[in-house]
């Protein structure tokens, strides 16, 4: 029997459980799987995935698994709220109950357009999803669903109302039943059913239950007034006071342990007028704009924070480009070094953790595997920086949207208080793609330029995935998402971009889709689930087509720089690449901004004659790339501070200075600030140290000369920056909500495995003698091997049972093709496959039954 077969008709009490039923409805769930299409088969394993993992056998099994805990209560959490309400409904009402009953519950007496034209819908996706069966007029709830969501003093129902007459007053002895029935004015019967039916019929009779709360107390009413909306249990002493007896007397209060009374569910709908629910939701509530800007300023300000967004970015490998801070023991990275990244990029401690978890998500940034582990950037930052602009957004902009990465967190404390650092472990959190699509989606929703209430916004995903466990959380990551999206580009000034909006875009083409999602676009599910990370094929266009829309809005990199008479440089947009980098290797960046300002020093000239670079190159460089004249005081710094680099040379002895000129030599002697370094003269022209070549290096240059470092042979060292790298590494791949939503080719090959197993578990066969019914059959080695020939000669199907080498027991129907060495090579109707199967394997065969 299936886990939601009906009970027998002598053990169901309530409404209609007497109506007779047709003989073409399903008995079960399994029975209504049956009768599907196959492409609602297929919608039900979209909606449901975890039903997948592994393949059911047949129906049967589909629909036991259908009916488990977990999967019951997942597939409850992903509806929407009126869904819910429904569910929540259906768990109160009689059983089997009619379309028309549970529109009166959820409408009342008075009735709702707005449920009634939402309820279609809802109940459409509650038989999709397998939580409800049968026709309109014998609608069931799934026993599981029935279970976790009917009421019960453990767990009260979301609608508030208690048990039913019959159920409160099971136990009670018959004398105490007489008594009420009595008290209410009713006829005593002859036995405790007729007593309960008779006392149900009055309270769900709106006349004479009017009738009845005319002649009660006004303290009576008052204390159903304060019940009738739930909790719909109380507290009464051992005397109770003359207007709760009035009520006991009644039954409108029935005692359910001692000292506490409730309010059976029948008297409650008539105190509601009907109404299972206290506010119905049928209509999502609107995203409404808080305010609105020209689309043309959207863009510009969007753009404006994407270029600003991959200067951060840059800015951060650039700092962590020799090697980044170390890896904490237990992962991640320090507050320390956290608080040290954000002051280097002049940034709030949790923007800059944004920003450094974006580039690990973006595979940017990872640790490099050494003993003494540290985080640095990887091979993948080469090649990102070698594309364009545009290019390097989208990269960044997919991958924060896929990323189930959740840098809000950072900062907090996890289940077991412990706090949670930037690139440590348990950040993920499996709901972060689908809420941050949803709430693009939803801005996408909004005309262009609009930019969203955000208590509208958390309204509405409340609405859409109102389960109590999840609301904090989403709630957070979709305020989260809002700033996220403006750091990054995705919005200007609070409203969705164009380049925005073609991340959303199905194909990559937002022309195609106008304004994007619709604002009425309830369905925040693909099959039923939610908007899950795209495949990297779709990502990619997406990605291309946003790149194409940002393209011109982004500033176009510049060969020019202007420079001024105060030794400052200024960059009046971004530079090119190269101009960039020896740029920064020559001066320092003083300002940022629109506009970039560098200053030229003595340490930053004598930081690219280390480098490699002579006077000459400087200036050339310089005259290249300035659209202004070269300033004769840079002229003359670069010239000063070239004469004397490389005049002094430091060697290892531990170390050495030598000079031709003693004269110099002398100075440094004399100077009370080398007393640190522990100098004395070898030679008129090499004063020996016992420092290393290093702090040597560091003393001279603060006491304001230029010495150079030089190699054994005597020849000047060039320093330049080594970049320091990673192996290999891939982006961290995000945590799946659940099981992957399967593929079409997936779902078409699962619902043909399902259809051909029912196939072979129903098929009528042949009694086999001594076979228990229901169980594999059973025969001997010869009957089965003369079966098998016989059905060759025939052509007919037969029936086994097969054990795999696994040692897994199934049932098949197969056409022998041909029987030879211990082997039957057959049609297997149950795979719709030809395949071979070995003798002595065989359970035992039947023959199908002829049909009718």
């Amino acid at each position: 029997m299936s886990p939601d077969e009906p009970p027998h008709p002598t053990a169901t009490a309530n409404a209609g459980a007497s109506t007779p039923r047709p003989a073409d409805t399903p008995r079960s769930l399994a029975e209504a799987l049956r009768s599907r299409e196959d492409d609602a088969l297929a919608g039900l394993l979209h909606a449901r995935p975890d039903l997948l993992n592994p393949v059911p056998t047949d129906l049967t099994q589909l629909a036991t698994r259908a009916g488990t805990r977990a999967s019951v209560v997942r597939a409850l959490e992903r509806l929407d709220r009126f869904a819910q309400q429904v569910a929540q409904t259906l768990a109160v009402a009689p059983e089997p109950t009619t379309y028309d009953e549970v529109l009166g519950l959820l409408a009342g007496d008075d009735g709702d357009p707005d449920v009634a034209e939402a309820l279609p819908r809802a109940l459409g996706t509650l038989h999709e999803q397998a939580l409800v069966w049968g026709p309109d007029d014998r609608l069931r709830l799934v026993r599981t669903a029935r279970e976790l969501l009917a009421p019960g003093p453990q767990h009260p129902s979301p609608t508030g109302l208690g048990p039913t007459v019959a159920e409160a007053t099971a136990g009670m002895s018959p004398t105490r039943l007489q008594a009420i029935v009595a008290a209410a004015g009713l006829p005593t019967t002859h036995d405790p059913v007729s007593a309960v039916e008779s006392l149900t019929a009055l309270f769900t009779d709106r006349a004479r239950m009017s009738a009845l709360l005319d002649e009660a107390p006004a303290e009576s009413v008052e204390v159903l007034s304060r019940l009738v909306w739930g909790p719909p249990y109380g507290q009464v002493t051992a005397d109770p006071a003359r207007h709760l007896r009035w009520l006991l007397d009644r039954g409108l209060l029935l005692p359910t342990a001692p000292g506490t009374v409730v309010l059976p569910r029948e008297a409650a709908l008539h105190l509601r007028a009907g109404r299972a629910h206290r506010a119905p939701e049928p209509v999502p509530p609107p995203v409404v704009a808080a305010r609105e800007h020209r689309p043309q300023v959207v863009d510009a300000t969007a753009a404006g924070q994407a270029y600003t967004a991959l200067a951060t970015v840059e800015e951060l490998l650039k700092e962590w480009d020799e090697g980044g801070p170390a890896v904490l023991r237990a992962g991640g990275l320090s507050v320390r070094d956290l608080k040290r990244t954000a002051v280097a990029l002049d940034l709030p401690e949790p923007v800059a953790a944004f920003w450094v978890e974006l580039a690990y998500a973006a595979g940017l940034v990872a640790s490099d595997g050494e003993a003494d582990e540290r985080y640095a950037a990887t091979p993948a930052y080469d090649e990102w920086q070698e594309l364009p602009a545009p290019e390097r957004w989208a990269a960044l902009a997919t991958a924060w949207l896929s990323a189930t990465r959740t840098a809000g967190l950072i900062g907090g404390r996890d289940g077991k208080d412990r706090t949670l650092s930037a690139l440590g472990p348990h950040l993920d959190r499996s709901a972060a793609p689908e809420v941050r699509r949803r709430v693009l989606a939803l801005l996408a929703g909004l005309p262009e330029g609009a930019e969203p209430d955000a208590d509208s916004l958390l309204a509405r995903l409340r609405w859409e995935r109102p389960s109590p466990a999840a609301q904090d959380l989403r709630s957070r990551i979709a305020g989260w998402t809002l700033n996220e999206a403006e750091l990054l580009g995705v919005t200007g000034r609070g409203a969705l971009s164009r380049h925005g909006r073609a991340l959303l875009a199905d194909d990559g083409d937002p022309a195609r889709h106008g304004q994007g999602l619709p604002a009425d676009d309830t369905v925040t599910a693909r099959h039923g689930r939610g908007l899950a990370a795209d495949d990297t094929a779709t990502a990619r266009a997406r990605g291309a087509a946003a790149a194409r829309l940002l393209a011109p809005l982004l500033p176009q990199p510049l060969d020019h720089v202007l420079l001024q008479a105060d030794l400052t440089a200024v960059a009046p947009g971004p530079l090119e690449r190269p101009l960039a980098e020896a740029l920064a290797v020559l001066a320092d960046v003083e300002s940022k901004g629109g506009a970039t300002v560098y200053r030229f020093t003595p340490g930053s000239v004598r930081r690219a004659l280390d480098a490699g670079q002579s006077a000459s190159d400087l200036h050339a460089f310089l005259a290249a790339h300035s659209r202004t004249p070269v300033p004769q005081p840079l002229a003359y710094l670069i010239d000063d501070v070239a004469r004397r680099h490389g005049h002094l040379r430091i060697g290892a002895a531990s170390a050495y200075v030598r000079c031709d000129d003693e004269a110099l030599l002398n100075e440094i002697l004399a100077d009370k600030r080398s007393q640190g370094l522990r100098l004395r003269r070898l030679a008129p022209t090499v004063l020996a140290a016992q420092a290393d070549p290093g702090t040597l290096l560091e003393g001279l240059r603060s006491m304001g000369f230029a010495p150079a470092a030089e190699s054994p042979e005597g020849d000047v060292l060039i320093t330049r920056a080594h970049a320091h790298r990673t192996p290999p590494r891939s982006a961290p791949e995000p945590v799946p909500d659940g099981p992957p939503l399967p593929d079409d080719t997936l779902v078409a090959a699962a619902v043909r495995a399902i259809r051909a197993g029912d196939l072979a578990s129903t098929a009528p066969r042949k009694e086999v003698h001594e076979t228990p019914s229901g169980s594999l059959p059973r025969t001997t080695s010869a009957e089965t091997l003369a079966t098998m020939q016989a059905a060759v000669m025939t052509g007919e199907a037969v029936w086994i049972g097969y054990v795999n080498a696994e040692g897994a027991a199934s049932q098949r129907v197969i056409a022998p093709v041909r029987v030879e060495g211990g082997f039957v090579t057959a049609y297997d109707h149950t795979a719709d496959e030809v395949r071979t199967f070995a003798l002595h394997r065989i359970t035992g065969v039947a023959e199908l039954a002829d049909d009718e």
